[in-house]
């Protein structure tokens, strides 16, 4: 009895040890067995061989500039731009691999040591994801299950991802897909957006400290933000730089000096209502839907320009842009604080509006009101006329542009409205005009609260800036000089002599007459009785003529005397094209805005083709510059050369910004100013760049009362004489500050000083001395 009763828990071990094998064995098996349904796709769709190698992630569309620099992004919820292994800063690997995945480069997607560990502990001790299987979370899991069984599954799912990724890709390949993905918030989908939004710089330009911070933000985004927990993101940047030493990348003494510094941001958000070129992009969004509906891949389908990862290469030159906008603002800002100076409501009731009647007023709002995008989404509502005025009236907290940052305020949408009114605005363009590549393009100085584009979308008045044009058609046509002299006394064109109604008899605008004033003289001075006089000799549909080959389109430009001073309004896209046709010598270029489109391969989709025609004779070109050399010289763009006058004008310290210019080389310009100084223009050319200038209110009843404050030559011209001393200080540009080029069989004498035919007996001696040299 006692022999039987010992060996019951012998039996009993075996057993238990029998059963405990069976059931680890069968439990390995089923895992093994879950392994395997999971890669066949038995437990849910897994990606094919093809998404491995090419996964689907959406790609900002790039707009890149003429100088290489990428100026903005399109993009739908992803602002991301791809860039390689070899683009990232040995810093940020070293961080990213001793704080997310030690032994990264040990494993093959699947840290085994990890895993047990964290099983051990039950998650205690940190998580055993490895950057690999981050990775296939973030590219094929996306959101992780609520749901325990469901999770568990995503995991496996992401283990067998991960062995797959682990094959198709170098451990290089994979570090730069992870960072490309993963989305740092604010729009800063991928590093080169984390590193250009969070501190204003490329991914390889990254300080240590800096990408301890980015990397550490991996761990939770929206945790980790260093703006809405800054103390967290700090310490949590520290433990970054910890991991670090304790994987012997830096040394501890670098850690705690690391630790020391204080995280320093450089906030650049990105959006399509900030940064570079907000005006330009917003007219290149509507050109690539254009050209998308007209361009479709081979298979017949349409690119998407928000996902697809298109590279849009255009003519701005970064760097000219930013000196157009800097010259702007700082312009723009002295003029507004004068002009709400002298539209206080004591100097003016009916501020910001001038001479207008109360009717007036309330028609220009009512106007604003129909226009407004509250207007039209209440009306697609179905909401009655009477309510939405009603709301207009109606106080809301809101944010308004002020020179001085953004205000919050409390006011009505009808306030604001008056509130706006009372800003001046401004457009600005820059091309040059040999291969009509726009090289900068400001439709304004706020994009945020200003989204008109006052390059493209506003047609204006253009004044004396039209001039030009019938002086242009009188060389051309007469042979007429710069130094041929007309009467100066008020000139009548019959009715109905060039289908106008009555009698044209316009007047000067200083109101003095008398005497000679030649060609040069008249126009640097803006003589109306000498551009009546031509306009006569010549007729009104040459003029027009003319206009619409220099490209300019606009229906008001009507076969009538009277559009030699400038009544047709155009915009300044159109007059900056014009003007450079007399700097490229009588042939005008299209302007050009984009030269090609690749898809995110690097293949070529699209490439301009430039379009030019003559218009012009170089030598009636040539003679038109000259012309216009003089308005520089002694007319109304003589400021761009003269000083001193700071001193005794306060006017030149007001608003007049960057006096003295002192500019010596060869410019060629015109200055613009409309009826009740409504408009004030500036067309400023050396031989390589033409610039425009256009500067008024919203609504042409918003001007100042006096023409010394209101003209182009105080409105607009600082802005482009800020611009260009930005434009010369930088050699790299290459602006020129030659004179423009002569024609070598000029037959019409330019200079006055000289007796008639000089000009021409010198440029025979010319032909004669060449001759000679070559032995004849």
């Amino acid at each position: 009895m006692a022999t039987k009763k010992k060996a019951a828990p012998a039996t009993n071990f075996i057993k238990y040890i029998k059963w405990f094998w069976i059931s680890f064995l069968a439990a390995f098996g089923g895992v093994i067995f879950i392994f395997l349904l999971a890669s066949w796709g038995a437990l849910g769709e897994m990606p094919s061989f093809e998404q491995l190698e090419n996964p689907k992630t959406n790609l900002a569309t790039q707009v890149i500039s003429e100088d290489n620099e990428v100026i903005g992004t399109y993009y739908f919820n992803d602002n991301r731009t791809p860039i390689t292994y070899d683009e990232l800063p040995q810093n940020l690997v070293d961080a990213l691999v001793a704080t997310e995945d030690e032994r990264y480069y040990e494993h093959s997607g699947i840290d085994a040591r990890g895993t047990l560990r964290a099983v051990a502990k039950l998650g205690s001790g940190g998580g055993a994801s490895t950057i690999t299987q981050q990775l296939s979370k973030l590219l094929f899991t996306k959101r992780a299950s609520s749901n325990i069984a469901e999770r568990i599954l995503q995991k496996v799912k992401e283990w067998v991802i991960a062995t797959r990724l682990e094959r198709q890709y170098t451990k290089e390949e994979i570090i730069a897909m992870y960072m490309n993905i993963y989305d740092f918030g604010y729009n800063a989908d991928g590093i080169k957006s984390a590193a250009n939004i969070y501190f204003g710089k490329e991914p390889k330009d990254l300080k240590v400290e800096e990408s301890a911070m980015l990397v550490g933000m991996l761990k939770n985004s929206s945790l980790y933000n260093p703006f809405r927990r800054k103390k967290l993101t700090f310490d949590r940047r520290n433990t970054v730089l910890a991991q670090m030493v304790r994987n012997d990348l830096i040394t501890g003494a670098e850690k705690d000096s690391l630790q020391a510094l204080p995280m320093k941001i450089d906030f650049n958000p990105q959006s399509h209502r900030e940064g570079l070129a907000t005006y330009f992009r917003a007219y290149l969004q509507d050109f690539m839907r254009q050209w998308v509906e007209e361009n479709r891949r081979a298979d017949g389908s349409k690119w998407n320009m928000y996902r697809d990862g298109l590279r849009i290469y255009t003519t701005i030159d970064s760097r000219m842009q930013a000196y157009a906008e800097e010259a702007m603002k700082e312009h723009m800002k002295k003029l507004q604080a004068e002009f709400f100076v002298q539209n206080t409501k004591r100097r003016n009731p009916t501020a910001p509006f001038l001479d207008i009647e109360k009717r007036d007023i309330e028609k220009i709002i009512s106007q604003a009101m129909r226009r407004s995008d509250r207007w039209k989404k209440m009306k697609a509502r179905g909401i009655s006329e009477k309510k939405i005025k009603e709301s207009f009236g109606q106080k809301a907290e809101m944010k308004v542009f002020s020179w001085n940052g953004e205000i919050d305020t409390i006011m009505s949408p009808r306030d604001s409205i008056i509130y706006y009114k009372h800003f001046l605005r401004s457009g600005m363009m820059s091309m040059d005009p040999q291969t009509g590549h726009v090289k900068a393009w400001v439709g304004g100085y706020n994009y945020k609260h200003f989204q008109y584009d006052h390059v493209r979308q506003g047609k204006r008045q253009v004044g004396s800036t039209f001039k030009p044009f019938v002086y242009a058609t009188a060389i051309d046509q007469l042979h007429l000089s710069p130094c041929d002299s007309l009467p100066n006394i008020q000139h009548c064109i019959e009715a109905n002599k060039y289908g106008n109604i009555e009698p044209w008899c316009p007047k000067n605008s200083n109101g003095k007459y008398g005497g000679q004033r030649t060609l040069k003289d008249a126009l640097a001075n803006s003589i109306n009785t000498i551009t009546a006089r031509l306009m006569d000799r010549v007729g009104p549909a040459p003029v027009v003529n003319l206009a619409q080959r220099m490209g300019i389109t606009s229906p008001d430009l009507i076969e009538v005397p009277s559009i030699a001073l400038g009544t047709p309004d155009v915009n300044l896209f159109e007059m900056v094209g014009a003007y450079s046709t007399f700097a490229n010598y009588g042939i005008y270029q299209k302007p050009v805005m984009v030269t090609r489109i690749e898809d995110k391969n690097g293949t070529v989709l699209y490439e301009f083709v430039p379009e030019t025609k003559d218009v012009l004779s170089k030598e009636s070109a040539y003679v038109t510059l000259n012309l216009l050399q003089g308005v520089t010289q002694s007319g109304s763009g003589m400021r761009l050369r003269h000083s001193g006058r700071e001193k005794w004008d306060p006017m030149y310290k007001e608003i007049i910004t960057g006096y003295p210019y002192k500019f010596e080389n060869t410019i060629a310009g015109k200055t613009g100013t409309t009826q009740n100084n409504s408009d004030g223009w500036f067309m400023g050319m050396v031989p390589n760049l033409v610039t425009g200038v256009w500067v008024g209110g919203e609504d042409r009843a918003t001007h100042f009362k006096t023409t010394k404050y209101g003209q182009g030559a105080s409105m607009a011209l600082p802005i482009w004489a800020v611009y260009m001393k930005k434009c010369y200080e930088n050699e790299e540009l290459g602006i020129s500050t030659d004179d423009f080029e002569k024609p070598s069989n000029l037959s019409i004498r330019i200079d006055c000083s000289k007796p008639a035919n000089a000009d021409i007996l010198e440029d025979l001696d010319e032909d004669d001395d060449n001759l000679e040299d070559l032995g004849f």
